[in-house]
């Protein structure tokens, strides 16, 4: 689907995806391959997001895993609004809320919010209806340039 312009006075294209998937190791990469393929399907720049997505995923899974509840899954929502790519990952633990702080040096866990951080251009945490929490991320990018038309030039 390709976005309408933007004109002054009208709302700015959005195309969204969401997908349910399970609170494991293998839902975690399930999410980071899904979110590839949408950014790319949609032309973005994926670098950055690939982070993201990688670390609020993995963040989802590790919750479920070290309290898990059966059945439960987590939710990877990615949609564009104008020039801003916004990740979403909601998880069923509400109770764990997420704080970014500074581990200790020899820590092997607990950087998985500073590695948001660092890539996005706002990030945060919203309660949803008990035990639900969405961690989000939004991450501008520039639309891509159109081809260079070739009318007009020499040897057309």
């Amino acid at each position: 689907m390709s976005p309408r312009p933007h004109t002054a006075g009208s709302r700015p294209a959005r195309r969204g995806r969401r997908r349910a998937l399970s609170s494991t190791p293998r839902g975690a990469r399930l999410a980071r391959l899904l979110a590839v393929d949408t950014r790319r399907s949609w032309g973005l720049p994926h670098e950055r997001a690939s982070h993201v997505v990688a670390e609020l995923a993995a963040n989802a899974a590790n919750a479920a895993t070290h309290g898990r509840l059966p059945g439960r899954s987590f939710r990877l929502t990615l949609y564009v609004v104008g020039a801003t790519l916004r990740i979403e990952v909601t998880d069923t633990r509400g109770d764990r809320m997420p704080a970014p702080h500074v581990p200790d040096v020899a820590a092997e866990s607990g950087r998985g919010l500073l590695l948001v951080d660092a890539p996005a251009d706002r990030w945060g945490v919203t309660e949803g209806r008990f035990p639900r929490k969405t961690v989000w991320a939004e991450l501008g990018f520039s639309p891509p340039e159109p081809a260079p038309s070739r009318s007009g030039a020499v040897g057309d």
